[in-house]
């Protein structure tokens, strides 16, 4: 029986955002724009290169404008047709590429990362599927982390997770992967401390896992705070199913962090036809 496809995408949308308070008071997180774009169209456009046909968003009651954003506008669109604006008219158009729908399901409560992408199980079905945090932008202008990650699986039927090498000291702010002689992913470990960490390698926001996930997180038992974790879920697997780490092309910024989110937007300024000249004069002048 031939393997199948990789469709789905389920982007885990519902926090809060409070480290970007007050901003993301009544702005969903996932809707700052780095340069003209807000961050989950990004992940949207990544996706669409992966030949991802169905968006999940998993979100909750204050995240409306979510969707919003990938609805149609139709008094926006008539004004801007009207103006003859036809660049800002495909932009608007095509904020959902073409080819892609978006389901959207509610997290009732937040019980962790897990619980999330287990809440998109009715619209993704028994199919392996993809999994990517909007926060985690990674900036590959030549093509997308989550494509190659599809192609790892259409070529040797691996499951796969981005990794980055990250500083030991640092090795308590991610999952860490351990790997044996070939390469596969033989254990992971949430946050360890940097003494015990297996290994530096970190697991970034792009997973493609298989249908068992699901199951996996029903049987995961809760940890602090009533959060099912993601991480336990792949872990309980790694004995079935062969996983390999993705070392990713290109940089990755955390959005999460206004740190990561001021760089992601200067990395892209930089770039910009219209404006990165100018911008690039300015900030030479200022630092």
């Amino acid at each position: 029986m031939s393997q199948q496809p990789i469709l789905s995408v389920v982007l885990p949308v519902a926090g809060l955002g409070t480290r970007f308070l007050p901003a993301t008071k009544a702005i969903p997180k996932e809707m700052l724009p780095v340069l003209d774009k807000p961050l989950i169209q990004l992940a949207v456009e990544e996706a669409a290169k992966a030949g991802i046909t169905q968006v999940v968003l998993v979100t909750s009651a204050s995240k409306r404008a979510i969707e919003d954003h990938f609805d149609v506008n139709f008094e926006l669109e008539a004004t801007l047709e009207a103006r003859n604006k036809q660049s800002m008219l495909e932009a608007v158009r095509t904020t959902l590429p073409n080819g892609m729908t978006l389901a959207v399901v509610r997290q009732p409560k937040a019980l962790g990362l897990g619980h999330a992408v287990l809440c998109a199980a009715p619209v993704v079905g028994d199919q392996p599927f993809a999994v990517m945090l909007p926060d985690d932008f990674i900036d590959d202008p030549q093509g997308s982390c989550l494509a190659d990650m599809v192609a790892l699986y259409n070529q040797q039927s691996a499951f796969s997770l981005a990794v980055e090498e990250v500083p030991r000291e640092k090795t308590d702010k991610y999952g860490v992967v351990s790997l044996n002689a070939d390469g596969r992913i033989t254990a992971m470990v949430e946050k360890p401390k940097p003494e015990v960490a297996p290994s530096t390698l970190a697991v970034v926001g792009r997973y493609v896992l298989p249908a068992e996930t699901f199951a996996a997180l029903r049987e995961v038992k809760a940890g602090a705070g009533g959060e099912i974790q993601l991480t336990d879920g792949i872990a309980s697997l790694l004995s079935t199913q062969v996983f390999r780490p993705h070392r990713f092309k290109g940089i990755r910024y955390d959005c999460g962090s206004k740190l990561g989110y001021l760089q992601a937007n200067t990395a892209l300024g930089l770039r910009d036809q219209e404006v990165g000249v100018a911008f690039a004069k300015w900030l030479s002048s200022v630092i």
